[in-house]
């Protein structure tokens, strides 16, 4: 299983697959199935992979075969070199330095490879080259050549949480469902709100940004957001390596809130309560990351033992 880690208050340790425990029987058919879902798509093989460094600093886990194809273009990569721990690290555009020059070579490199076909989705948005979020950007590069090069990335998501504490109601949250245009995950159920951070930007900027555009939401309610932590995923996939660390919000909509897509990113909005919520995530119907941050949100509140099971 891919390694996906918390933060506090997010997903306890010991408890990789991120979902709650409950004591009641149906709920703990679900959580098994969505469970099985999550492990099914979290797989993680570190031999197949090398640590990608720049200016000594881990910034992806490039797979082998992909730095095969980097080979082939030229001097990309420096030679590999052992770890302690058994992987092996290679450096990405040895010999070059500065953010300025490292940006540029990338650059090119991102257009190579969606010429040759190995990038699909080009996104004219760039996300930092970096060792962590608060460490300084060593580039800057194509977001759509971040997952080839298995680069680590930075998302914001949040549950969009109805209040129902004076109806009396059981636990509703509004879900959105990505396009059927967007290269990753089309189609899929997502978190209310949820994006990437490009570089420049910090998570609850990006948060607030993406608000607006995706759900209609008002940078005067976006800003009550509360955050709850982060949690780290690593995992193989089709196009390379998805090693992000996404931050994670809870929004409180007022009961009356009907979210508006304002960037055609987003395909439909559903209000659900728990009962539809747990048969979206147990059907593998939602996003590996939404996934995640929505069993956190239920674990934190206690939800899953909920007797109310109106959808």
């Amino acid at each position: 299983m891919a390694e996906i880690f918390s933060l506090p208050p997010a997903v306890p340790s010991g408890d990789p697959s991120g979902v709650p425990s409950n004591n009641s029987s149906a709920d703990a058919s679900h959580m098994a199935r969505i469970a099985a879902s999550v492990a099914a798509r979290t797989g993680f093989d570190p031999a197949s992979k090398l640590r990608l460094v720049v200016a000594g600093q881990q910034v992806g886990w490039l797979p082998r075969s992909h730095a095969a194809i980097l080979r082939g273009m030229g001097c990309i990569l420096g030679p590999e070199e052992g770890v302690a721990d058994g992987t092996a690290a290679v450096e990405l555009l040895p010999g070059r330095s500065g953010f300025d020059v490292l940006s540029a070579a990338l650059a090119a490199l991102a257009h190579q490879l969606a010429d040759a076909g190995h990038v699909r989705g080009w996104r004219h948005e760039l996300f930092a080259v970096t060792a962590a979020l608060d460490a300084p950007a060593l580039a800057a590069v194509e977001r759509a050549a971040a997952r080839f090069l298995g680069l680590l990335t930075f998302a914001s998501h949040m549950n969009g949480i109805v209040d129902t504490a004076d109806a009396g109601g059981g636990p509703v949250l509004w879900i959105s469902r990505r396009s059927p245009a967007k290269s990753v995950d089309p189609g899929m159920w997502d978190n209310l709100v949820a994006g990437g951070m490009p570089h420049g930007s910090d998570p609850l900027a990006t948060l607030v940004r993406e608000c607006e555009e995706e759900s209609g939401i008002p940078p005067a309610l976006a800003g009550r957001v509360q955050p709850h932590g982060m949690i780290e995923v690593l995992r193989d996939l089709p196009e390379g390596v998805q090693w992000e660390q996404v931050y994670v919000y809870d929004l409180m909509l007022p009961p009356g809130f009907v979210p508006r897509n304002q960037d055609g990113e987003v395909s439909e909005h559903r209000r659900v309560g728990l009962a539809a919520l747990l048969d979206i995530m147990s059907s593998g119907a939602m996003t590996v990351d939404a996934t995640l941050v929505t069993l956190d949100a239920l674990r934190r509140r206690g939800w899953p033992g909920s007797e109310d099971r109106r959808a």
